[in-house]
Protein backbone atom coordinates (compact mmCIF):
# COMPACT_ATOMS: atom_id res chain seq x y z
CA UNK A 1 0.00 0.00 0.00
CA UNK A 2 1.18 3.54 -0.77
CA UNK A 3 2.54 5.67 2.05
CA UNK A 4 1.43 8.99 0.60
CA UNK A 5 -2.01 10.58 0.94
CA UNK A 6 -3.33 9.83 -2.53
CA UNK A 7 -4.76 6.31 -2.75
CA UNK A 8 -7.03 6.60 -5.83
CA UNK A 9 -5.29 4.49 -8.50
CA UNK A 10 -6.35 6.47 -11.60
CA UNK A 11 -5.55 9.81 -10.02
CA UNK A 12 -2.21 8.60 -8.68
CA UNK A 13 -1.28 7.19 -12.11
CA UNK A 14 -2.25 10.45 -13.80
CA UNK A 15 0.02 12.50 -11.55
CA UNK A 16 2.88 10.02 -11.90
CA UNK A 17 2.73 10.34 -15.70
CA UNK A 18 2.43 14.13 -15.99
CA UNK A 19 5.04 16.03 -17.92
CA UNK A 20 6.05 19.67 -17.59
CA UNK A 21 3.13 21.88 -18.61
CA UNK A 22 0.50 19.14 -18.66
CA UNK A 23 -2.87 20.36 -17.38
CA UNK A 24 -5.15 18.76 -14.80
CA UNK A 25 -8.58 20.18 -14.00
CA UNK A 26 -10.23 19.67 -10.64
CA UNK A 27 -13.84 20.65 -10.94
CA UNK A 28 -17.15 20.90 -9.21
CA UNK A 29 -19.99 18.49 -9.97
CA UNK A 30 -21.41 20.76 -12.67
CA UNK A 31 -18.30 21.44 -14.74
CA UNK A 32 -18.79 19.97 -18.21
CA UNK A 33 -16.12 17.46 -19.19
CA UNK A 34 -15.17 18.00 -22.83
CA UNK A 35 -14.42 15.11 -25.16
CA UNK A 36 -10.72 14.27 -25.15
CA UNK A 37 -9.40 14.54 -21.60
CA UNK A 38 -9.57 11.52 -19.33
CA UNK A 39 -12.52 11.80 -16.97
CA UNK A 40 -11.83 10.79 -13.37
CA UNK A 41 -15.23 10.95 -11.71
CA UNK A 42 -14.99 10.95 -7.93
CA UNK A 43 -18.47 12.43 -7.29
CA UNK A 44 -20.57 10.19 -5.06
CA UNK A 45 -23.30 12.58 -3.96
CA UNK A 46 -23.71 16.32 -3.40
CA UNK A 47 -20.66 17.48 -1.49
CA UNK A 48 -18.87 14.11 -1.47
CA UNK A 49 -15.99 14.38 -1.93
CA UNK A 50 -15.49 18.07 -1.33
CA UNK A 51 -13.35 20.02 -3.77
CA UNK A 52 -10.89 21.02 -1.04
CA UNK A 53 -10.32 17.39 -0.03
CA UNK A 54 -9.48 16.38 -3.60
CA UNK A 55 -7.33 19.46 -4.16
CA UNK A 56 -5.35 18.74 -0.97
CA UNK A 57 -4.72 15.14 -2.02
CA UNK A 58 -3.61 16.17 -5.53
CA UNK A 59 -1.36 18.95 -4.20
CA UNK A 60 0.30 16.47 -1.84
CA UNK A 61 1.76 14.69 -4.88
CA UNK A 62 1.72 17.12 -7.81
CA UNK A 63 4.30 19.83 -8.47
CA UNK A 64 2.23 22.81 -9.65
CA UNK A 65 3.81 25.52 -11.78
CA UNK A 66 0.68 27.61 -12.33
CA UNK A 67 -3.04 27.58 -11.69
CA UNK A 68 -6.05 29.12 -13.39
CA UNK A 69 -9.47 29.80 -11.89
CA UNK A 70 -12.67 31.44 -13.10
CA UNK A 71 -12.96 35.13 -12.29
CA UNK A 72 -16.57 34.37 -11.31
CA UNK A 73 -15.24 32.39 -8.31
CA UNK A 74 -13.89 35.60 -6.78
CA UNK A 75 -15.87 37.73 -4.36
CA UNK A 76 -18.19 40.11 -6.17
CA UNK A 77 -17.68 42.74 -3.48
CA UNK A 78 -13.90 43.03 -3.52
CA UNK A 79 -12.62 40.55 -6.09
CA UNK A 80 -10.95 38.46 -3.37
CA UNK A 81 -9.83 34.97 -4.31
CA UNK A 82 -11.81 32.04 -2.89
CA UNK A 83 -10.39 30.79 0.45
CA UNK A 84 -9.26 27.48 -1.06
CA UNK A 85 -6.73 29.37 -3.22
CA UNK A 86 -4.59 29.63 -0.07
CA UNK A 87 -3.88 25.91 -0.57
CA UNK A 88 -2.04 26.69 -3.80
CA UNK A 89 1.69 27.48 -3.71
CA UNK A 90 1.16 29.87 -6.64
CA UNK A 91 -1.19 32.79 -7.18
CA UNK A 92 -3.83 31.71 -9.68
CA UNK A 93 -4.46 33.47 -12.93
CA UNK A 94 -8.10 34.54 -13.30
CA UNK A 95 -9.98 34.12 -16.58
CA UNK A 96 -13.69 34.15 -17.31
CA UNK A 97 -15.55 30.86 -16.87
CA UNK A 98 -15.99 30.35 -20.63
CA UNK A 99 -12.20 30.62 -21.09
CA UNK A 100 -11.65 28.14 -18.25
CA UNK A 101 -13.96 25.64 -19.96
CA UNK A 102 -12.08 26.09 -23.25
CA UNK A 103 -8.76 25.60 -21.42
CA UNK A 104 -10.08 22.36 -19.92
CA UNK A 105 -10.20 20.88 -23.45
CA UNK A 106 -6.38 20.87 -23.40
CA UNK A 107 -6.16 18.99 -20.09
CA UNK A 108 -4.83 15.48 -19.69
CA UNK A 109 -7.70 14.83 -17.29
CA UNK A 110 -10.70 16.41 -15.62
CA UNK A 111 -11.33 15.28 -12.05
CA UNK A 112 -14.98 15.67 -11.04
CA UNK A 113 -15.74 16.16 -7.36
CA UNK A 114 -19.06 16.26 -5.54
CA UNK A 115 -18.66 20.00 -4.89
CA UNK A 116 -21.79 22.06 -5.55
CA UNK A 117 -20.42 25.55 -4.90
CA UNK A 118 -20.57 27.36 -8.27
CA UNK A 119 -17.28 28.04 -10.07
CA UNK A 120 -15.21 25.86 -7.74
CA UNK A 121 -12.81 24.73 -10.45
CA UNK A 122 -9.07 24.98 -10.99
CA UNK A 123 -6.76 24.17 -13.87
CA UNK A 124 -3.34 23.08 -12.59
CA UNK A 125 -0.25 23.12 -14.79
CA UNK A 126 2.41 20.58 -13.89
CA UNK A 127 5.82 21.85 -12.94
CA UNK A 128 9.10 20.02 -12.50
CA UNK A 129 10.81 19.07 -9.27
CA UNK A 130 14.35 19.73 -10.46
Amino acid sequence: MKRTALLHAELSHLIATLGHGDLVVIGDAGLPVPPGPQRIDLAVTRGVPRFTEVLAAVLSEMEVESATIAREACSAADGALPPWCAMLAVEPQCVNHAQLKRLSRQARAVVRTGETTPYTNVVLSAGVVF
